[in-house]
């Protein structure tokens, strides 16, 4: 069996512990001729740290009640109107567990590896994803976004994943559906793998990094 260069594995969840969450469902849901336009309403620049709100949602800084009123808002304003989302609380998102990606987990945990978890999320959506999975019992830390008041790609919330988990950075794998967000993990030295919407390649590639196949 060829040697592990890893100990530790970090994901992501919408995209990669979920088969669902990725930017281009949020798309979809939407007219495709103004598809386009109203994700970049919405969220912004993801690439960015900013203070879309958006941003400042995934940071904890607002409630999602009021990220809506400032859609709202940027919708009158940009000329597009869309269908009154159902009352009483936070949209549907239906956050499904990635079969593959759950086997790789419990591959990882049962071998000693240290996991963690380090989401964007948003205060109103944890009850959703946190159900498709016994994460207390299969993960050593989370950082969601929300609680720590900080958001990928800034580099810090990398390096607090890291200092939460006792992980050195080039012992570390990262998973993300969002390609600046594994750019971002790599230039604080952690080894980042881009998952496609088939994760068959990204877990390949930890499969080896971790030293069960080569």
């Amino acid at each position: 069996m060829p040697a592990a260069v890893i100990d530790t594995v970090i994901f992501d969840v919408g995209g990669v512990l979920a088969s669902t969450g990725r930017h281009s469902d949020f798309a979809r849901r939407f007219p495709p001729e103004v598809a386009e336009q109203v994700t970049r309403i919405f969220v912004g620049d993801y690439a960015d740290d900013g203070d879309h709100p958006w941003h400042r949602l995934e940071r904890g800084e607002i409630t999602l009640e009021e990220n809506r009123r400032l859609n709202r808002i940027a919708l009158a304003d940009a000329g597009i109107e869309l269908p009154a989302p159902a009352p009483g609380g936070a949209p549907m998102i239906v956050f499904s567990a990635s079969e593959p990606m759950m086997a790789l987990v419990q591959e990882l945990h049962a071998a000693g590896f240290r996991l963690g978890v380090l989401t964007n999320n948003v205060a109103e959506f944890r009850d959703s994803w946190w159900a498709m999975m016994p994460f207390d019992e299969w993960f050593d830390d989370v950082v969601d976004s929300h609680e720590v008041g900080l958001r990928k790609p800034n580099p810090a919330i990398y390096q607090l994943a890291l200092a939460r988990l006792g992980a050195d950075a080039e012992r570390t794998a990262f998973l993300d559906d969002v390609a600046t967000n594994v750019s971002a993990a790599q230039s604080v030295g952690i080894r980042g793998v881009w998952v496609e919407e088939d994760p068959t390649e990204a877990i390949a590639a930890v499969r080896r990094m971790a030293g069960f196949i080569d």
